[in-house]
């Protein structure tokens, strides 16, 4: 029976190994059959890994992405390929992930920043990216060159249909000051893969931000980032940078708050004067951090049905409904306005 057993597919990259199970205390059964107790408990797990095998999945990418505006397609084609095949229904890529993030140079004194990389021909390349996309709903960040002249850094969400919602980052860090403008606010819009509000790098600092998203009823928040270790006080060891750690308890911090799956996505490698960490995870409403990438390149994909995960964080104990908006000194319909 065990070795049988053993046969079966992976579950996501990991294969069950029911030939190698370890004998329970589970005493004799009705009949004092051991044999067939175990082969139940056996079968019971199987059928828990196969329905968590039909679950929907979600991923986040730790990665490189440079000038070379091709070479950010071909990557991100590869990605959703590897991605799609493993389950995955939503795939969120780093902030500037088509044409890579300013570059800071190695200056004396203050940093020099580079002009915005902004991209050209945006319909023909998300054209491309649609079809890339298919029945997978891509999220990702580009520099946009806006008709009021200014540059923004955005995000787009994008699937086979075309483009599904758009957002332009509202905080700006002093880094970027003078490239990019801030945005104007925060939405959530439906995909085939949930509810999903979008948010880009140091937007994700302020709760206000996350909160609105789910306020408007986003599931599933797309944090893209192209956040570095400590400019000023880098350390040897990137577990112990004072910037990842707050990199790692923002998006456990902002899950818990507002009962969300978090997908936080990051560059990887060094871009100019900057080294960018990775630490792409994927986070439940409940704090968990179901999978993660770590200090490497990578994709962290996690198998959960968001809405069902939202639904019962929220049936147990509602953070959103139990907010009393007129004590923070907002409307009773809870506006952040």
């Amino acid at each position: 029976m065990a070795n049988a057993l053993a046969q079966v597919a992976t579950t996501g990259h990991r294969r069950c190994r029911f030939d190698r199970f370890q004998p329970v205390n589970i005493g004799p059964g009705a009949n004092g059959n051991v044999a067939a107790q175990r082969d139940d408990l056996v079968v019971s797990r199987l059928h828990h890994r196969l329905a968590l095998s039909r679950r929907p999945a979600v991923a986040a990418v730790s990665a490189p992405f440079g000038e070379d505006l091709e070479s950010c397609l071909r990557s991100i084609e590869r990605t959703v390929g590897d991605a799609r095949r493993r389950g995955a229904g939503l795939v969120v890529f780093p902030e500037a992930a088509l044409g890579g993030y300013v570059k800071e140079e190695y200056v004396d004194g203050a940093p020099r920043v580079a002009p915005a990389p902004v991209l050209r021909d945006r319909e023909a390349v998300f054209a491309r990216l649609a079809a890339i996309a298919g029945p997978t709903v891509i999220c990702l960040g580009y520099a946009e060159a806006a008709t009021d002249g200014r540059a923004y850094s955005s995000a787009a969400c994008i699937s086979g249909d075309g483009v599904l919602g758009h957002h332009r980052k509202v905080h700006i860090p002093p880094s970027e000051h003078g490239v990019f403008a801030p945005g104007a606010g925060f939405n959530a819009f439906d995909t085939p893969a949930g509810r999903v509000g979008m948010l880009l790098c140091y937007d994700k600092v302020f709760p206000e931000a996350a909160r609105a998203l789910a306020l408007d009823g986003a599931e599933i928040v797309a944090c893209m980032a192209a956040w570095p270790v400590c400019r000023t006080h880098p350390t040897r060891l990137i577990r112990n940078d004072r910037q990842v750690r707050h990199f790692n308890f923002i998006d456990i911090t902002r899950a818990v708050e507002n009962q969300v799956v978090w997908a936080a996505a990051n560059h990887f490698g060094r871009h100019g004067r900057l080294r960018f960490p990775g630490q792409a995870k994927v986070v439940d409403p409940q704090g968990r951090v179901l999978a993660r990438t770590g200090a490497r390149a990578g994709l962290a994909l996690a198998r959960i049905d968001a809405g069902v995960a939202v639904r019962a964080a929220r049936d147990e104990l509602s953070h959103l409904s139990d907010r009393m908006p007129v004590a923070y000194g907002l409307s009773p319909a809870g506006s952040l306005a």
